[in-house]
């Protein structure tokens, strides 16, 4: 039998989901989720944000959640920064990996972080010059594949930006489509461009479904040899500085799909979606995914009376 091709799922809906919801997670709740999670068999889990609770007080229980889950063996348990403040506060949580963000885009990262991204890769390079061997350097690349403000980003500027992080001792890199405008054609193109120069990289790509490209996009970078993915439970997620975008790619409908096709998630579907099935709850209201809702495609139905005999 030939082996399965192995792909690796990233769960972010615990940060990257709640950090913008309406209502607050309560950090009991936040807990007994990411603990759920971890026993699923995804990768990673992208566990808080260490923050100013002033800009994301869904989030200010950042220390709490972090030094209370459950460290499931196997499972990267991250945490995303902006700052040395904010890294200090992770590694004293003793967080596996910490995720540093910026935009391609001057504009977004304007927007989004109030500096421009000269002034980013300085606090990236002291917060690597801090953090050392404690924990691994993970870095994304938001709008990798578009800006809402300026339109096209360069692949020239993403792959820069990428040297830039290398030369810093990053050992990991994000591409993110934050506002869901990307292509398969696009995607491909740039995955392979990143994996034939940096082939020792640890590379993720982040995908939105704004426009019902998320999927899609995934086989593209699937094809250009990726096996990481970022995906959102129940498809939580957004970024309030791009205008018009969903949330990301769907855990549940993610590997549902994959596994259908043959691919090795590690992931146990029943008992994802099983916690999917609790979000409404939690966060007060519906979410997109699907599979969720219409169950696997291995779902049966009774046969209807009325052929039963025909």
């Amino acid at each position: 039998m030939q082996e399965r091709q192995r792909v690796y799922i990233q769960e972010v809906s615990v940060r990257d989901g709640f950090q913008i919801e309406a209502k607050f997670v309560p950090t009991e709740q936040k807990i007994e989720l990411i603990n759920a999670l971890g026993r699923t068999g995804l990768a990673k889990i992208e566990v808080t944000s260490f923050t100013s609770p002033k800009a994301i007080p869904n989030l200010a229980d950042a220390e709490a959640v972090m030094s209370q889950i459950d460290r499931v063996p196997g499972v990267v348990y991250a945490a995303l920064v902006p700052n040395v403040r904010g890294c200090e506060r992770a590694l004293a949580c003793s967080v596996d990996e910490i995720n540093l963000f910026m935009s391609a885009s001057r504009t977004h990262n304007l927007a989004n972080i109030r500096m421009t991204p000269e002034q980013s890769l300085e606090q990236f390079q002291k917060v690597a010059d801090f953090t050392g061997d404690k924990a691994m350097l993970n870095a994304s690349v938001s709008t990798a594949f578009g800006c809402p403000f300026e339109g096209e980003v360069p692949a020239d500027r993403v792959m820069d930006l990428i040297q830039r992080y290398v030369d810093m001792g990053i050992q990991g890199v994000s591409l993110c489509d934050t506002t869901g405008v990307a292509n398969p054609t696009q995607v491909r193109e740039l995955c392979e461009r990143v994996r034939n120069r940096w082939p020792s990289l640890v590379l993720t790509l982040h995908f939105h479904d704004t426009r019902a490209m998320g999927l899609p996009n995934v086989m593209a970078a699937l094809s250009a040899g990726v096996d990481r993915f970022d995906a959102s439970l129940g498809g939580l997620g957004g970024c309030p500085y791009a205008p018009g975008a969903s949330g990301n790619v769907c855990t549940e409908d993610m590997v549902h799909m994959l596994e259908a096709m043959g691919y090795d998630t590690g992931v146990a579907l029943e008992p994802l979606l099983d916690i999917a099935r609790l979000l409404p709850e939690i966060v007060g209201h519906e979410v997109p995914g699907q599979v969720m809702k219409a169950g696997p495609y291995t779902r049966r139905y009774p046969v209807p009376e009325s052929v039963k005999g025909m």
